[in-house]
């Protein structure tokens, strides 16, 4: 889990864990710890997974389209 020693003042956390607990779905960042000094953070859930997505099925399209030459 990433927390706030060690993380530069103003750092873009991008957050891409998933992990189950008794609270829910969290990612690797403590959250409320490393918010105070990041300039950003992505929340989990509700960060990258939509971006992950269309990724994922651009990704699938464009295999699909080379597989048809």
């Amino acid at each position: 889990m990433l927390e706030e020693i060690g993380l530069k003042k103003d750092a873009i956390v991008i957050d891409v864990g998933i992990n189950k607990t008794d609270k829910g779905i969290v990612g690797d960042v403590h959250f409320d710890e490393v918010s105070k000094n990041a300039k950003a953070l992505t929340p989990v859930p509700g960060g990258v997974g939509p971006m992950t997505i269309a990724c994922l099925l651009k990704n699938t399209i464009d295999c699909f389209k080379r597989s048809q030459i």
